[in-house]
């Protein structure tokens, strides 16, 4: 399953100008907060968190929320993604990768996961 999702980092900007890290704490962990070190940071996070989502058929909501997904670092700086155990025995979750990349004024993140679950086509 691949999810793909793009934002342009100055609607980031205006959220965080705006509401300070109240807007960060709604879709990152006070971990994740401490990774950020801009508005286009927090692009890429919240675009991965998207991704991730896209990737499980489900979206944001009630089946998987920005908190089931959490991003961190390598010792080397690449980013990664972990899942709540809810999301990993919901969807049967075996792997899980992601990348992020910023051009411009945009934020871009693929994740791709597998899952034990397989869906046939009709």
């Amino acid at each position: 399953m691949i999810g793909i999702d793009l934002i342009k980092t100055s609607r980031m900007n205006r959220l965080i100008e705006r509401f300070g890290d109240k807007a960060l704490q709604k879709f990152l962990s006070f971990d994740e907060i401490i990774l950020v070190k801009n508005y286009k940071t927090a692009s890429g996070f919240w675009a991965a968190k998207e991704a991730c989502s896209k990737a499980l058929g489900v979206g944001i909501g009630a089946k998987c929320n920005f908190h089931d997904i959490f991003i961190y670092k390598t010792t080397n700086g690449a980013p990664k993604i972990k899942l709540s155990q809810k999301l990993i025995d919901n969807f049967n979750i075996v792997d899980i990768s992601l990348s992020i990349t910023h051009d411009g004024e945009y934020a871009i993140a693929v994740v791709a996961i597998e899952s034990t679950t397989t869906n046939k086509i009709k």
